[in-house]
């Protein structure tokens, strides 16, 4: 397949038998490619797949995140924070290379986002952001009703409200979006008004002067429409569209047309002299290399927060920038919390809560206990946390529904088959037993003495309920300042619309969530 001239121009910007190599395929819908400009890899998207996978040259493609909260576009600032548009929680994110998640864009005027789209990074260190609402649609995002009556673009500076910077009716689905080399000039595109506008960019951030760049980017023929965007260094504008990438000069003319055989969604230079340009298409990755580079943007100085170069640091936290999570055994301990048979075991005393079936579901038992032995090979400290009551559960006091029906059962009483541990999950010789009478297993136990005595700052946080005693634990974990890690396959409810609800949003903001395998890769 040959690229398309349509004017000279384009065969300075790229070779037009210039080969487009498949990196990786087999995938839902890839989204979101960007590379990591000092360990040279890429990392992209899969939104139906709610995955976040990396490639590089050496390894191939890894999955590095799931759940991703069914993650789209992404970028770096220039403290190489990986910068994240979140369609399932409608949040615009900042993962730090040590792992922490902040929230920086959720709402507007007091109601939720549609669903932060595409990202870029202004040299202040503001950002701007889409906001269509496709991640409120099945498949792409979860299904839920829209707050706001608008699709916008915004301006947000970390630590403070993001600024509507577009009226509100200018745009159907605002999408990929670009600055000029110079950052005088933003581009925004429409993927169903199939065009590109370009606003000029104000000293104090705002937008102005709105006008039509390019119009018309759609065919009859061929699927594709305007959806990622990124500028070059020569200020030309390479957009997704019909049949590959369109490419358009400043002056809005249109170039060329760099031919893929899968639908494109986005682009993003990378390599080590970022000449190679990445597409994530559909099913696929490709890799096509370009005379052209992209403009400079602020996170391709490659240095990382405190000033230090990447390569070089230290990190203190479960995540390296690497993509790939590290685990200290000797930093960490594993949480089993509340998997005893009245919790989860058909003929307990919560059995028609349907925390069994869920529990089967989720191979909960299974997964424990083969995260358990890998973790108890390696070192780490494996702590059962049970909730335990004398007969007649005096002490529990009856404040909470949970606790009255507790009482009522007559559940979890010392000795009975109902608050033994389920069969399998049985303490080994070196664990450690905690016993609680509330939800969360820092309340009135002694699970902090014996951290601190052994030392041990990353939890691993597995059990039942999820959204009750294990989302607790991980809230007060992270308030004491512990690294709280969820391998959500090792975690179980009631249900799994409850299970979902926990782990893609309110965990997401205090622990790292992965899986069993992960966490297990992860220790070494």
């Amino acid at each position: 397949m040959t690229h398309v001239t349509l004017r000279s121009e384009f065969e300075a910007l790229i070779d037009p038998y210039a080969p487009v190599a498949q990196v990786g395929t087999g995938f839902d819908f890839t989204e979101g490619p960007i590379w990591h400009p000092v360990d040279h890899y890429l990392l992209f998207s899969d939104m139906p797949g709610d995955v976040r996978r990396r490639w590089d040259a050496r390894r191939g493609v890894v999955e590095v995140k799931r759940p991703s909260n069914k993650c789209n576009g992404m970028t770096y600032d220039a403290e190489l924070n990986l910068i994240v548009c979140e369609h399932a929680t409608s949040s615009l994110v900042r993962e730090r290379p040590e792992g922490r998640r902040e929230v920086l864009a959720s709402h507007f005027g007091g109601q939720e986002l549609n669903s932060p789209n595409d990202v870029c990074v202004h040299s202040s260190g503001a950002i701007y952001f889409s906001d269509p609402w496709y991640g409120r649609m099945p498949v792409y995002g979860v299904e839920r009703p829209r707050q706001l009556g608008f699709q916008g673009v915004y301006r947000v500076v970390p630590g403070s409200e993001p600024k509507l910077v577009v009226e509100r009716n200018l745009f159907d689905q605002p999408n990929g979006l670009c600055f000029s080399p110079d950052e005088k000039l933003l581009y925004v595109n429409d993927t169903v008004q199939a065009l590109i506008r370009v606003f000029d960019v104000n000293a104090d951030g705002s937008l102005s002067n709105a006008r039509v760049f390019a119009s018309g980017i759609k065919s009859e023929l061929e699927p594709g429409l305007p959806d990622g965007m990124k500028c070059d260094q020569h200020g030309n504008v390479w957009v997704t569209a019909p049949g590959g990438v369109w490419v358009y000069s400043p002056r809005g003319e249109l170039l060329g047309k760099v031919r893929v055989a899968e639908l494109v969604a986005n682009l993003a230079w990378g390599g080590p002299d970022f000449r190679t340009l990445y597409l994530t298409a559909t099913h696929s990755v490709y890799a096509i290399p370009t005379k052209a580079g992209p403009r400079h943007e602020p996170y391709m100085s490659g240095r990382r927060s405190g000033g230090g170069a990447t390569a070089n640091a230290a990190p203190q936290a479960p995540i390296l920038a690497d993509g790939e999570m590290r685990l200290d055994p000797q930093r960490c301990a594993m949480i089993i919390q509340d998997l005893q048979n009245d919790v989860v075991m058909d003929g307990g005393a919560f059995a028609d809560s349907g925390a069994p079936g869920h529990a089967k579901q989720q191979h909960v038992v299974e997964n424990v206990r083969r995260l358990a032995e890998a973790a108890r090979a390696r070192g780490v400290a494996i702590i059962h946390v049970w909730f335990v009551v004398e007969p007649g559960a005096p002490g529990v006091t009856l404040n909470a529904p949970l606790f009255e029906g507790l009482v009522d059962s007559k559940a979890m009483v010392r000795g009975s088959w109902g608050a033994a541990p389920v069969s399998g999950l049985e303490p080994r010789p070196g664990d450690f037993v905690v016993e609680k009478m509330r939800m969360s297993a820092w309340e009135g136990t002694r699970l902090e003495t014996i951290l601190k005595a052994t030392g041990r700052d990353m939890i691993i946080n597995t059990g039942a309920w999820t959204n009750m005693s294990v989302e607790h634990t991980a809230r007060t974990g992270a308030d004491k300042g512990y690294f709280m890690i969820v391998p959500e396959d090792c975690c179980s409810t009631m249900n799994a619309d409850w299970h979902a609800a926990s782990i893609n949003f309110a965990m997401q903001n205090v622990a790292i969530v992965t899986r069993a395998d992960a966490v297990i890769r992860a220790l070494g």
